[in-house]
């Protein structure tokens, strides 16, 4: 029997490459969760598509019902700035939905007595640096530094990661029997993804790849941050690769519940260098929003991902300049020629 994996969020940035790239592995059933019909492409590559809420437990309870799950990828959330905007809403869908995720996967592991992974992308917004003096004399910082969020984002992140542990190690630890199924939870912290196949949905560190999508339609943008502000990036590839790689690892080898990964950290002022060459033509300004701006200066300007390296072989496919020449640039130009009919 091919292995199940539940996906949620199937349809956004993350979600497509995940299901590309699953649907071309050795035998998958994929089921699909998201909150609005995925799009064709995501459709084709799955086993079932539910149109649905992760804060709806009967569907939840169905899913569990008629699959025997291996594999939940927790990708559904809303992120950053519309979190800041709606920040009960974000706690009922990034706490509230992993709860429920965790609740539905152990209780299932549980009854089946056997092990289920959880993998769950976590965010360095869970990082938070008082200044920027701090910030840059930190420099790279490490899974256990400066875990004091300052956006209901990132507090939503990090408390998500001690759930997981908990469920993991401590679940319902008063009981008098316990069960010999369990929850292999295992999370990434992310930095900033740059996708060329979807465009951007609202997150902080969005100023990056809009600034690219921005140039390759031919319209022109003012950049929410100052030129000299420098965080962590990364292609999506290598963020699903990081995904895959992770959940592949030998349990053995694990040292730690969450891992920081990263690949390359340019400033926005270097980036709208290296979009205008590509696109000669783009308009590219700075008009910092103030209030925008603090939340990114208080996020690190790389992350220490060694930890990573040494227990599963993180390695990242793209630095800066291969990020631009043979994923970015390529993809984002055919997909805006082919928009305009060029």
């Amino acid at each position: 029997m091919p292995r199940t994996v539940l996906i949620t969020g199937a349809n956004g940035e993350i979600g497509h490459g995940l299901v590309t790239m699953l649907a071309d592995l050795a035998p998958t059933r994929i089921v699909a969760l998201d909150l609005h019909q995925p799009d064709a492409l995501v459709q084709s590559r799955c086993h079932r598509v539910v149109v649905g809420d992760i804060s709806d437990l009967a569907l939840l309870e169905n899913l569990a019902a008629t699959y025997d799950f291996d594999v939940v990828y927790h990708l559904a959330a809303l992120l950053s700035t519309k979190s800041e905007r709606q920040p009960r809403l974000a706690n009922r869908v990034n706490v509230d939905g992993t709860l429920n995720l965790l609740e539905m996967t152990i209780n299932q592991a549980r009854e089946q007595e056997r092990e289920i992974k959880f993998i769950y992308p976590s965010s360095i917004a869970v990082y938070g640096l008082p200044d920027l003096a701090t910030k840059h004399s930190a420099g790279k910082v490490r899974e256990d530094d400066w875990c004091e969020p300052r956006t209901m984002y990132g507090i939503n992140k990090l408390y998500c990661e001690r759930l997981g542990r908990y469920y993991e190690q401590f679940y319902r630890q008063l009981d008098a029997r316990v069960s010999g199924g369990r929850l292999d939870f295992r999370s990434l912290r992310f930095p900033g993804l740059i996708s060329a196949v979807t465009t951007p949905t609202g997150g902080t560190s969005d100023f990056a790849p809009e600034m690219l999508h921005a140039a390759a339609r031919r319209s022109p943008y003012a950049c929410f941050v100052r030129a000299d502000t420098r965080i962590p990036f990364m292609a999506m590839p290598d963020a699903v690769k990081a995904l895959l790689d992770l959940e592949s690892a030998t349990g053995e080898r694990l040292t730690r519940k969450v891992y920081n990964v990263g690949s390359f950290n340019p400033s926005a002022g270097e980036f709208a260098d290296r979009v205008k060459e590509a696109f000669p033509h783009a308009s590219i300004s700075f008009a910092p929003d103030l209030k925008r701006q603090s939340i990114v200066d208080s996020w690190p300007v790389d992350v220490d991902d060694s930890a990573a390296r040494q227990d599963w072989g993180w390695s990242p496919n793209f630095d800066f300049t291969r990020a631009f020449d043979e994923y970015l640039v390529p993809a984002v130009s055919r997909r805006y020629r082919a928009a305009r009919g060029d």
